[in-house]
């Protein structure tokens, strides 16, 4: 009976939450070991499903590095990266294509498919999603994001669909880019004015001291964020993410959270429960 009790504080407690997101669009970048790993896919799916269930529009933006990185390897091209992103020729651009469009965007769909949940996989160059320069001429098909044309994402949000995003953007004269998946689901959450965006990383968040973790810091906001990365306590790859964050924030995205997918059920755990499992970073 007392473990009954308990759930059923859980659900009250949750019940505040569900009522202040609903209808909300909730932008989630997925990638890393939560998305390789199978066990961890299904949770990670099966959270994202009581989301949509409970009536929030969850929006997916997904990576795909270790699988990209596979097939290269098996095709025997190398790759190398500049600041964290991969240099990219056409040869691999054509891959980051086959594998993001062709293999991770559509097995993504078929899970939420097969959960009851109608869901569109897109590519972020379909009808111009996405639209964007090259970033430098040392990256090669990299691309910097400089338009989100959201009418199309809109219609299928509204539509009751839920998208699967590859983060491959329109260039110049129709070239496709690499987008970083971080700076993608940052600028998708941004231009549909987002509740909220939420990376999915392998790590539970921002700490203090990365070797301790009970220095995780649960939130933060923008200026003392700012503090932290001036002050060298955050470094390293995590600079690039809370950038991502500063973007939605001040383009008009309620909250940012970024928690490790890796944890089970890390998505309803922050989302729904008062002290959540993350960081989030707010105004």
């Amino acid at each position: 009976m007392k473990n009954d009790n308990e759930k059923a504080e859980i659900l009250i407690e949750s019940l505040e939450y569900i009522k202040n997101f609903h209808n909300k669009v909730v932008v989630i970048k997925y990638g890393g070991h939560a998305m390789i790993s199978p066990e961890i896919r299904e949770q990670v799916i099966s959270d994202i499903v009581w989301l949509k269930y409970v009536g929030m529009k969850p929006v997916i933006v997904h990576g795909g590095g270790p699988e990209i990185n596979q097939l290269l390897k098996v095709k025997g091209i190398e790759t190398r990266f500049i600041d964290g992103l991969r240099v990219t020729t056409p040869e691999i651009m054509q891959n980051i294509e086959m594998v993001l469009t062709g293999s991770v965007s559509p097995s993504l769909t078929t899970l939420f498919n097969a959960n009851g949940i109608p869901t569109v996989s897109v590519s972020g160059k379909d009808n111009k999603i996405l639209e964007a320069e090259l970033k430098s001429d040392e990256l090669g098909l990299v691309g910097e994001i400089t338009k989100v044309n959201t009418s199309y994402l809109n219609h299928v949000i509204e539509g009751g669909f839920l998208p699967v995003i590859s983060p491959i953007a329109y260039g110049p004269d129709g070239l496709s880019l690499n987008i970083n998946s971080d700076e993608a689901a940052s600028q998708i959450a941004k231009a549909l004015e987002a509740e909220k965006l939420i990376l999915l990383t392998d790590v539970a968040g921002v700490y203090r001291d990365f070797n301790d973790p009970s220095t995780l810091i649960s939130r933060l906001d923008i200026q003392g964020m700012r503090s932290a990365i001036e002050e060298g306590i955050i470094s390293g790859g995590m600079i690039p993410k809370l950038e991502c964050c500063l973007v939605a924030l001040e383009g008009g995205v309620q909250r940012c959270h970024i928690i490790n997918g890796t944890i089970k059920h890390s998505l309803i755990l922050e989302l729904f429960t008062k002290q959540g499992i993350g960081t989030m970073i707010t105004h």
